[in-house]
C-alpha cells in the first residue's frame, strides 16, 4: 500500500484535515442558524434592518470567518474527491498533473470568492 504524502491537502495530515473540516462545519452551522433565527424573529424584515445587521463589526467579522471556513471546508472536501475519485477512477491510474491543474483552477475560483467577499463585507 502506498503512503499518501501529497502536499496539496489543507493540513498535510489527514487527521488535521478531518478535524478542521468538522470545526468549519460547526462554524457554518452556527452562522446559518444565526441567520435563520434572525430572519424568523424579525418578521417583515426591512432593508434597513438587514443593512444594520451587516454594518456591525461583529457581523462583518463573523461573516468573514464563515467565508474563510467555507473555503477551507470546500478545499478539503474537493481535495479528497480529486485525490480519491477524479484522478484515480476517471483516469484509471494516478494522474498528478491533472489533479494539480484541477486544484489550481479550484484555488483560483476560491481566490476570486475571497476577493469579492472582502469587497462586499468591508466596503465602506
Amino acid at each position: 500500500m502506498e503512503r499518501v504524502t501529497a502536499v496539496t491537502s489543507f493540513g498535510r495530515n489527514g487527521l488535521y484535515d478531518w478535524l478542521f473540516q468538522r470545526i468549519s462545519a460547526v462554524v457554518l452551522a452556527a452562522y446559518f442558524l444565526f441567520i435563520f433565527v434572525y430572519i424568523v424573529t424579525n418578521p417583515g424584515l426591512t432593508y434597513e434592518q438587514w443593512n444594520g445587521l451587516f454594518s456591525s463589526l461583529g457581523m462583518r467579522t463573523f461573516s468573514m470567518i464563515t467565508l474563510v471556513m467555507t473555503l477551507a471546508h470546500v478545499w478539503i472536501g474537493l481535495w479528497g474527491v480529486l485525490t480519491d475519485y477524479v484522478t484515480v477512477r476517471l483516469m484509471g491510474n494516478k494522474a498528478p498533473a491533472m489533479r494539480l491543474i484541477l486544484q489550481l483552477l479550484i484555488f483560483l475560483v476560491m481566490a476570486v470568492v475571497v476577493i469579492v467577499g472582502i469587497d462586499v463585507l468591508w466596503r465602506f
